[in-house]
């Protein structure tokens, strides 16, 4: 298989994310490591795996999420996997998120601008952009069927319905980086709560690769 090689600006940040993952609980392993078995299963049974993550407004953890598990797949060759994400509403994908992308050496650009802008981001020259806007989670461009639903907030856990067409709903929490809005900590906060959602989803990634390679 062709090794490509992500942004050398992503460098540092990916350093820092495999040295974080020994820091993962053993109880949050066990569930990435349930993640990860479901899939392999979806590689191995329909030769590709859809993963849409899901918060209330799509507009921080899912897009943390959904960018730094394919930017993890990526690293690790795991092809026929793409990650998507949506919200039980739509706002913005938050321009602290964005700035968030941009201090950790990402691609990022305003395509459009307005109130929902979208923004194309990028972690390799070999790797498609990514389109990143907030929207409804099963708004027409992201999975209607056969793909993993990922919670990444408890609210949308509890609000969220989702068609049975979802063949399977895991919950997946992390913590707002929303509280450190407009504070002298938001930055510190966004990246740090990047750098935690980058360890889990290199970790589930590496357990993904080994799985199927």
């Amino acid at each position: 298989m062709e090794q490509f090689n992500l942004f050398q600006t992503l460098q540092p940040l990916v350093k820092e994310i495999l040295a974080a993952i020994e820091h993962i609980s053993p109880d949050r392993k066990l569930k990435l490591e349930a993640l990860a078995q479901l899939i392999a299963n979806h590689l191995q049974k329909h030769k590709k795996a859809d993963l849409t993550f899901i918060c209330t407004h799509n507009s921080r953890r899912s897009h943390l999420s959904q960018v730094l598990a394919q930017t993890a797949a990526f690293h690790f060759g795991v092809e026929s996997f793409t990650c998507y994400s949506g919200g039980t509403e739509a706002t913005a994908c938050n321009p602290r998120t964005v700035r968030a992308f941009r201090r950790a050496g990402f691609s990022i650009v305003d395509s459009t601008g307005g109130d929902n802008p979208r923004y194309w981001l990028q972690f390799a020259e070999q790797a498609r952009p990514m389109e990143l806007w907030s929207k409804i989670y099963d708004q027409e461009g992201n999975p209607s069927q056969n793909f993993i639903a990922v919670m990444t907030c408890s609210h949308a856990d509890e609000n969220c319905p989702l068609s049975p067409e979802a063949a399977d709903r895991f919950s997946l929490n992390f913590e707002d980086p929303k509280s450190s809005d407009d504070t002298p900590q938001e930055a510190a906060v966004y990246d740090q709560r990047l750098r935690e959602i980058g360890a889990e989803m290199f970790f589930l990634m590496s357990y993904v690769s080994k799985s199927i390679h």
